[in-house]
């Protein structure tokens, strides 16, 4: 199957690495900047570099379009490829807002192609470990999950996209939905109510010319940002966020009580970590996304868990985590096409609710006045 790749950047280059390792072509990559595009094409042997997405997908016809930009640029991309008949794999955040999102997945649903979203880290190793010993009844039935990160983010980070709602910015776009994603499939449940509150911390980054892989953006902090000589742009979106959601799930008969609690600027004491308490016992995940050590508490007291090497192997080695995740997903989606019979994985049906749920929490509309 042909590919055709939307963005030149880290996201741009993981996405064509793991659908050649799926065992499709990747027969072009589109980006905005065109030394970029010819620099990247030619780095990863990509036969076709553009900057004209409809062009592209009406000269190249791929059967896969793969979208690795900013949020911002998802929804035009991903209708054009709709309309094109393509199957579409996408980062996260699908869209910038619940009714976008909403569109896709009904002209998806309506075209009768297969969708990915990319809240891929729920296939961390540690978490399908604790997933599996949650179904095993190792801690009962489960009750409570918490999930807790601090990031300690530079503010002098650069103004870029990920300071702006229009492009698909936000700790919700770029945190939660992992974090959601997780937590769901720990035990396998289903959000019926949710609540939460955002908070913008930073207000203002420094503009910067010269940044263009999102991974490398710390390179580009100012020495002085008390430079009178520096130009700023305005934050619109938040750095910190507090959730809080009722999931249904076939394993208990009251509704899990769930907390995410986010700090985009703000530096941990304790380890980021996901806990997930039952009636018997609980499970403790060391690091934002759970991906470190997995330890069990039995009752009387916490014990590391090695994690089976049928979880171990399920990751490709030699890459980094969000490469890892990648690949897995893609597989999976890839094989989903080819008509093999497949686990489930996020698609644009979990990307257009968490969208809406994401609308939800910035309208912070739950507050209840005692006063």
């Amino acid at each position: 199957m042909k590919v055709l790749v939307a963005g030149t950047g880290f996201a741009g280059q993981g996405h064509a690495q793991a659908f050649r390792a799926a065992g499709c072509e990747v027969v072009g990559m589109v980006g905005r900047t065109p030394h970029v595009v010819k620099e990247i094409t030619e780095k990863l042997a990509i036969p076709f570099g553009g900057t004209d997405w409809a062009a592209a997908l009406a000269e190249l016809q791929p059967d896969i379009v793969s979208i690795a930009t900013p949020g911002g640029a998802h929804y035009a991309q991903a209708k054009q490829a709709l309309d094109a008949g393509c199957h579409v794999f996408c980062d996260k955040p699908m869209t910038t807002t619940g009714d976008t999102a909403v569109e896709l997945y009904e002209m998806a649903k309506a075209a009768g192609v297969k969708t990915a979203f990319a809240a891929s880290y729920q296939f961390a190793p540690s978490v399908q470990h604790a997933k599996r010993l949650i179904a095993e009844g190792a801690i009962g039935e489960p009750a409570e999950i918490e999930s807790i990160s601090h990031f300690n983010l530079e503010r002098g980070i650069p103004f870029g996209w990920s300071h702006r709602a229009e492009d698909g910015g936000g700790r919700l776009n770029n945190n939660f939905t992992h974090s959601l994603a997780i937590a769901q499939t720990l035990v396998d449940g289903e959000i019926v109510k949710i609540a939460g509150d955002v908070r913008d911390d930073l207000g203002k980054a420094p503009i910067v010319d010269g940044v263009h892989d999102f991974t490398k953006r710390r390179d580009f902090i100012p020495d002085d940002l008390s430079d009178p000589t520096l130009k700023w742009g305005k934050s619109d979106v938040e750095w910190s966020y507090t959730v809080m959601a009722h999931f249904r799930s076939e394993n208990t008969v009251r509704p899990i009580s769930v907390l995410f609690k986010h700090g985009g600027l703000v530096p941990r004491f304790h380890d980021d970590h996901i806990v997930i308490y039952g009636t018997t016992g609980a499970i403790f995940l060391k690091g934002h996304y759970g991906t470190g050590p997995l330890y069990l508490h039995d009752g009387s007291d916490w014990a590391e868990q090695a994690t089976p090497p049928d979880l171990a192997a399920s990751v490709p080695a030699g890459m980094g985590e969000t490469d890892q995740f990648w690949h897995v997903l893609v597989d999976l989606f890839v094989r989903d096409i080819r008509g093999e019979a497949v686990p489930d994985y996020p698609t644009f049906a979990q990307g257009a609710l968490y969208q809406t749920i994401i609308d939800t929490i910035r309208r912070s509309e739950t507050w209840a006045a005692i006063n």
